[in-house]
């Protein structure tokens, strides 16, 4: 079994399924039992229930091979109904203000912590899962890059970093204050002095936002940390409309974002406003050469 601060999410999301299963005192999975999982907590989008669920339905799958009293969850149970959240653009300055809240967590190492993190994922779009499980060894301050090693699909990358947030990285690790545990190798150190959880980052980070007054723009535009990849999306490919070189950049760009196909890149840009004004800036133009 792989060391539970080393797992995918999937990993997490099964693990946690069957911690739920054994506590309720069963012995192999019950499709009620799933349900009553993947539904938590109450009000919880179509779209992550529906996810739970899957991941339960394909380790049932699996496990049916070896105890046929496994139940597999039907395929049409809790379908995915939800659409995308509309990304929330964070301003320069928001993300500043963001950075200097940090001061009303409590201890000044976790003060450190977090103000790293928003930076660093402002700084290169990185996924919240990939930030939080770097290890100190994965940042060569020498080189000027961090390695993700357990990206999506299980795909490392290698990112190039900007001056500063080397500079930026490289004092944090540098702290008196962080707490060290003996064979903890996490890069960013939770106030318990363990690797940073999820389930710990998220309220924490709307606790940021709501004394930043950064608030909902509509019903489906609510500010998230992921929303933080989008915003360096967004900007790179503005500064190459800017430089009138547009699209120079996607490719790589999506390679950076850890994308297999750069399709998937184009997604982030869909909803963002600016881009469409420039875009529509240069085809006027383009049209007025043309005329």
């Amino acid at each position: 079994m792989p060391s539970a601060t080393r797992w995918t999410r999937p990993e997490r999301l099964v693990g946690q399924f069957v911690a739920f299963a054994e506590d309720r005192g069963e012995t192999h999975v019950r499709t009620e039992t799933a349900l009553a999982w993947a539904t938590r907590p109450a009000g919880a989008a179509a779209v992550w229930t529906s996810r739970r669920l899957a991941e339960v339905r394909l380790f049932a799958r699996n496990l049916r091979t070896l105890d046929q009293r496994t139940e597999v969850p039907p395929a049409d149970l809790l379908p995915a109904r939800g659409r995308r959240a509309t990304p929330y653009l964070y301003t320069p300055q928001e993300i500043a203000t963001l950075m200097q809240a940090t001061t009303i967590l409590r201890g000044s190492h976790v003060q450190a912590t977090y103000r790293t993190l928003i930076g660093l994922l402002a700084a290169t779009g990185m996924r919240i899962g990939e930030a939080i499980d770097l290890d100190r060894d994965d940042f060569d301050a020498v080189s000027g890059m961090v390695t993700i090693r357990r990206a999506k699909f299980d795909k490392a990358r290698a990112l190039p970093l900007h001056p500063s947030t080397v500079a930026a990285l490289d004092d944090y690790l540098r702290r008196d204050d962080l707490p060290r545990p003996a064979g903890m190798p996490a890069l960013l150190i939770s106030a318990t002095g363990k690797r940073l959880r999820y389930t710990v980052v998220q309220p924490t980070f709307k606790k940021l936002l709501h004394h930043c007054g950064i608030t909902p723009r509509s019903a489906t535009c609510r500010p998230r940390t992921h929303d933080l990849r989008h915003s360096f999306a967004v900007s790179t490919i503005a500064d190459d409309y800017r430089s009138g070189n547009p699209g120079s950049r996607l490719a790589i760009l999506s390679t950076y974002l850890g994308h297999a196909d750069p399709g998937a890149t184009y997604w982030y840009l869909s909803a963002a406003p600016e881009l469409l004004g420039l875009a529509g800036e240069r085809l006027e133009r383009h049209l007025a050469g043309d005329a």
